[in-house]
């Protein structure tokens, strides 16, 4: 059941005494999320015992010496993710992410990484596949766009909920395996990232335009208050989104299924060491379950965002029964 985020109970902040930080609870990816990060972005929940805490303090990046810009570090029980104009992050045992800002970094800014790779990299961790994409819900049905940089993953999102379906999760799609014979995507938090021409073309009424916390983050987030589904939903499409000249959709080849789920599959983003033998096992597994269950497709998104509702009629129309 949805219900309008100005109905949800707003439950008084908790203060963690050795930080002296406000600790915030939240619900996101079927986790109850306890935070002394500000995380507005995120469904507000009342206090209970956290699936993941998200603390402030201290990190020791193991070899500070050899860190540079970006540095990403993984053992078995620990993994380090540091960006040096933002902050270190350390996930301990896919339940704790402690979070040191850098000198001048504010919690907006820390939620950029945090609610994408950090929360990515600790879903993985979860045993969860999580998936480079946006997702949405429609009726009882999904579908997953996954693609390049500029593809059009969230435009396409928007456009499907201008047109009276559901935002699932944008950026990070974390899916539940553990039906193999029914696949999960567990639903992340109601907000959408757009460029501005997207946004200015699909105007959705729903959505409130968040202050820009970066001159050099060029999306905007839109904060839906409405148009998000709240449930867990079946996986049913997954498309490959491209450019094109209409829009077409044309299933892929077994051959080619898997190596495009592997390829926007989050985790593949930090290069092997994220994935030791018997995670990247596992996680060839899960991406082949997938690609075998539910089959993937290419999306031809017709070039310009004037053309955009194409695109949604063609998913619509494959989603109908016997017009596949």
């Amino acid at each position: 059941m949805n219900l309008p985020i100005a109905s949800l109970a707003r439950p008084e902040p908790q203060t963690t005494a050795m930080s002296g930080r406000v600790r915030h609870f939240y619900k996101a990816y079927g986790l109850i999320v306890s935070s002394e990060v500000a995380l507005p972005e995120l469904e507000p929940t009342a206090p209970t015992a956290p699936d993941l805490e998200i603390a402030v303090g201290p990190v020791k990046f193991p070899d500070a010496a050899s860190r540079g810009a970006t540095a990403f570090r993984f053992e078995a029980a620990r993994q380090y993710l540091s960006w040096q104009a933002v902050g270190t992050f350390m996930i301990s045992d896919a339940n704790r992410i402690d979070v040191d800002p850098a000198p001048g970094i504010d919690d907006p800014l820390l939620a950029f990484p945090l609610l994408g790779p950090v929360m990515a990299l600790a879903l993985h961790r979860r045993g969860l596949l999580v998936l480079h994409a946006s997702a949405i819900a429609v009726g009882g049905e999904s579908v997953i766009f996954m693609g390049d940089k500029g593809a059009g993953k969230s435009t396409t999102a928007g456009a499907m909920i201008r047109a009276g379906h559901q935002l699932l999760t944008d950026d990070v799609v974390a899916l539940d395996l553990s039906d193999p014979d029914r696949p999960m995507i567990l639903p992340g938090f109601p907000q959408l990232k757009l460029a501005a021409d997207a946004a200015g073309a699909i105007r959705l009424k729903q959505a409130e335009v968040r202050p820009q916390v970066h001159p050099q983050i060029d999306k905007a987030q839109h904060r839906l208050r409405g148009g998000f589904a709240a449930e867990a939903v079946p996986v049913s499409r997954i498309y490959v989104l491209e450019r094109g000249r209409r829009a077409e959709i044309s299933p892929l080849t077994g051959t080619g299924a898997l190596p495009a789920i592997i390829r926007f599959s989050y985790v593949t983003r930090f290069g092997r060491q994220a994935l030791p033998a018997d995670l990247a096992a596992t996680h060839l597994s899960q991406c082949a379950r997938i690609a075998g269950r539910i089959g993937v497709s290419r999306l031809e998104v017709p070039v310009g965002l004037a053309r955009i509702d194409e695109a949604v009629a063609a998913i619509e129309a494959d989603l109908t029964p016997g017009t596949r």
